[in-house]
């Protein structure tokens, strides 16, 4: 079993299943993929991922979500754990969000709706570290 996950949050299921497959077959089962359709369901998973002794690698988030927007959460992200590779997908943000994105929340990429995935998955083996 592996020992680091990638967490998925976005509100729309199928845009989750979506991401979970075409990340799986990119990184394979050296990873666990795991999906939140919100912010605080997405703080859940994570907490239970370390509470298990598992690293969160990887969060890919949606930008508009209901509650807490996609900026904020990988901001906060980044505080709480600073190597996790943080990416945000969007199909609404404005520059000033994503600017918050990058400022705020450090992120790897901002990725727009359809996202390319060979673009997504070649920032993501940029962004790992050993």
């Amino acid at each position: 079993m592996s020992d680091a996950a990638f967490v998925l949050v976005d509100d729309v299921k199928i845009v989750l299943d979506s991401l979970r497959g075409q990340l799986r077959r990119a990184f394979g089962a050296h990873y666990l993929y795991e999906t939140a359709e919100n912010v605080p369901e997405a703080w859940e998973v994570i907490d239970d991922l370390h509470d298990d002794g598992l690293r969160t690698v990887v969060v890919v988030s949606d930008w508009l979500m209901p509650g807490i927007r996609g900026d904020a959460f990988l901001a906060e992200i980044r505080v709480r754990f600073p190597d996790t590779v943080r990416i945000l997908l969007t199909g609404q943000a404005d520059l000033d969000a994503i600017e918050r994105a990058y400022d705020e929340a450090a992120v790897a990429e901002v990725f727009h709706k359809p996202w390319d995935i060979d673009a997504l998955t070649a920032t993501i083996r940029r962004e790992m570290k050993p």
